[in-house]
């Protein structure tokens, strides 16, 4: 490796992360061996280490490489003013939306960090990464919203990180959903309508509220029921 150009042992490095890629979404993180990324890449299980120096590495090198969806916080377009925050939310969002929709690489990753990958052992720096992610995700969406309430966009009773919170979770859901079964539905058209409704609703804050408060009859009754139904399939015997 030592005698190889800064371009070859930088075009090695990328067969290895395509290899991991595509074994990863195949196999899952936790099946997938360093050997069998190295067979898949034609190199040598050495030439791994020399770019990675474990597994946990190799995939947050794989992460970082593709624009995940909500990776960047939210980015204002530059067609959006400055004084426009929920704007600039809902135009983040639509491009998670529309990135996951539209660009293989970045929906291959996703399904993985998703579906294809256990936080055990080797991979528990993958969690801490995949925490980083996510609470920086928070802390922008966040902002944005304090800053409308500065603007007088939104009402000063808005829970800036209760709504952050629920918004951020809202958003991931539908990606995870559409991804199980991009048949389902169309992300792009429930996406947004969802995240302007959500963002539409926090103008009624302070209101009347919609529903009465949950009665202690009620809350002392959570968890008499089953959280799930069980479902037959008759592809399963």
């Amino acid at each position: 490796m030592a005698r190889k150009t800064k371009s070859e042992a930088q075009e090695t490095r990328m067969s290895i992360l395509d290899a991991a890629e595509i074994l990863f979404q195949r196999r899952g993180v936790s099946r997938t061996s360093l050997q069998d990324i190295a067979q898949q890449a034609q190199v040598t299980r050495g030439a791994i280490y020399w770019h990675f120096k474990d597994k946990a590495e190799l995939f947050n090198a794989m992460m970082e490489r593709t624009t995940m969806p909500l990776e960047q916080g939210i980015v204002a377009s530059s067609v959006i003013a400055e004084n426009a925050p929920l704007e600039q939310i809902r135009w983040g969002l639509l491009n998670a939306f529309h990135s996951t929709v539209h660009n293989e690489r970045t929906r291959r990753v996703f399904e993985i960090a998703m579906h294809r990958v256990e936080y055990v052992e080797e991979l528990l720096a993958v969690r801490d990464r995949h925490l980083a992610v996510r609470n920086h995700g928070l802390a922008e969406l966040e902002r944005g919203l304090k800053l409308a309430i500065t603007l007088g966009q939104l009402p000063p009773t808005v829970r800036t990180r209760m709504a952050a919170l629920a918004l951020l979770s809202l958003v991931d859901g539908l990606i995870q959903n559409w991804i199980l079964d991009p048949t389902a539905f169309d992300l792009m058209e429930i996406g947004q309508g969802t995240v302007e409704a959500f963002l539409n609703s926090l103008q009624a804050t302070g209101q009347t509220a919609l529903l009465p408060p949950l009665s202690e009859a009620a809350r002392a009754a959570l968890g008499s029921a089953p959280v799930c139904m069980a479902v037959k399939s008759a592809a399963i015997p």
